[in-house]
């Protein structure tokens, strides 16, 4: 499983055009950024620290094909960047990912 984060209402619009083009960063980037589960909690920190109103994807990987690249990022670690559009049969689950009285988000039990 791997893990992408976005506003809510860029999850509306994907799931009302059935397919997910990314946030406007990742448009801006070229590739949808992704997060393994040990990345998850570092990444929104750093990314989307304080942000209300965002949602979790888990996705299968194994459904994303040759589009799916693991590349050196932060730290000299493999982060996976899809080069295309997200389909939404990839989607294993969406979850809200509130903030916590103490501004940090609140993750759902995956790992």
């Amino acid at each position: 499983m791997i893990y992408h984060v976005c506003r809510r209402a860029e999850w509306h619009r994907a799931e009302s055009a059935g397919i997910y083009t990314g946030s406007t960063q990742d448009q801006a980037d070229g590739f949808i950024h992704f997060s393994a589960a040990d990345q998850l909690v570092d990444s929104v920190a750093k990314h989307r620290g304080g942000q209300d109103g965002l949602v979790l994807l888990a996705c299968d990987e194994r459904l994303l094909g040759d589009h799916l690249r693991w590349e050196v990022s932060r730290n000299g670690a493999l982060f996976p960047h899809l080069y295309a559009p997200l389909p939404l049969t990839a989607i294993v689950s969406v979850q809200d990912l509130p903030l916590g009285t103490d501004g940090r988000h609140l993750f759902p039990p995956f790992m």
